[in-house]
């Protein structure tokens, strides 16, 4: 391979294999050969390439585990392999392992298991600086006279190709894999991310309120997975997000108001039946904090029905004594008349 090639572009086209021997070609800075019906595994010749900044193998047949070699690209700034058969899990080979310039990830669509480690997240440096912290200056990835590198990629639920990629459009996509486990509370570290999608994996547990943090982002996407809990208050403060879905979840409580929760429509929480509030048609029910509690069983319960016995025995006693008092009283009256009935009687 020419050692002075930069740009090699084979989108769309029917190769099967991908050439062996990158041993000279050092001046490279965009590979892309998307879509075609490429085979096997990276070849790892691909880490001579110093140069290198864009690196799209999406929508192949690579079979092969993530390839943590790359770290020793220092200028990669795109890597794009989704929809191909990637597998296993992501875990850092090493503590000083660094994707320092990554701004664009795309690992959509392949079979990557396990947890997402924290480590590798905060492994992305360039995705942990604050827009404040760049460049004023609108930045393209390989500024080249005659060559643009364009990437697709998923942001507010549809494909969208980048013509000119700019450095400031930093996008994380590992949706569609087999990824389970909490959502790392790091992720809120990622404080560039413009877009972010977990969609279509097993992740459990809360939705990490450190969300919160990633104050550039402009789409979230955390459908069809197994989180639960409610939503984070704190989502409200991002302010620039014009997508959002939770969707077939199993999500509870009521939805946020204010700033752009007002805006979502009720495709953004279908499939989550505990959730309650607009916009959706299922009110929440107030809790309501006056109803009395049962009296409890104990020793006033003893007592009082202690009370309620003596009072019913004074009640019959008394009734005793004016049942007596009203018999002596009424017991002449009935004697006397029996009197005169016997005289009555002797007469005839």
């Amino acid at each position: 391979m020419m050692s002075n090639l930069t740009v090699l572009n084979l989108q769309g086209n029917n190769y099967q294999q991908i050439p062996s021997d990158f041993a000279l070609a050092s001046s490279l800075r965009s590979l892309n050969i998307n879509g075609n019906l490429l085979e096997g595994q990276l070849p790892r010749s691909l880490a001579n390439c110093k140069m290198l900044e864009v690196l799209d193998l999406g929508n192949n047949k690579i079979t092969d585990t993530f390839p943590f070699w790359l770290d020793k690209l220092p200028e990669l700034k795109v890597l794009v392999l989704r929809n191909n058969s990637f597998y296993g899990q992501i875990h850092l080979p090493r503590r000083n392992f660094s994707l320092s310039k990554l701004g664009i990830i795309d690992l959509s669509s392949n079979q990557f298991t396990g947890d997402l480690p924290p480590e590798f997240l905060e492994s992305l440096d360039e995705m942990q600086l604050n827009s404040q912290n760049k460049s004023a200056t609108l930045k393209t990835i390989g500024q080249y006279e005659y060559y643009q590198d364009s990437v697709t990629i998923m942001s507010k639920g549809n494909e969208m190709v980048l013509v000119r990629i700019l450095t400031i459009f930093i996008s994380l996509d590992l949706s569609n894999n087999k990824f389970h486990g909490k959502i790392p509370g790091e992720i809120g570290e990622l404080k560039s991310l413009v877009v972010l999608n977990l969609s279509r994996n097993a992740f459990d547990g809360e939705i990490p309120s450190s969300l919160g943090d990633l104050v550039q982002l402009e789409s979230l996407d955390l459908s069809w997975n197994k989180l639960s809990g409610t939503i984070p208050e704190q989502l409200t403060s991002l302010t620039f997000l014009a997508f959002f879905n939770i969707s077939y979840n199993n999500l509870t409580g009521h939805v946020p108001q204010g700033n752009q929760f007002n805006t979502y429509t009720n495709g953004s929480y279908i499939g989550n039946i505990g959730l309650c509030g607009l916009p959706l048609s299922k009110r929440c029910v107030p809790v309501d904090d006056s109803v009395p509690e049962p009296p409890q069983r104990g020793k006033s319960s003893a007592k009082e029905s202690l009370f309620n016995w003596k009072f019913a025995l004074s009640g019959y006693g008394c009734g005793i004594v004016v049942g007596v008092a009203l018999g002596y009283t009424l017991l002449p009256d009935l004697r006397y008349d029996r009197g005169r009935v016997q005289l009555k009687r002797r007469g005839r």
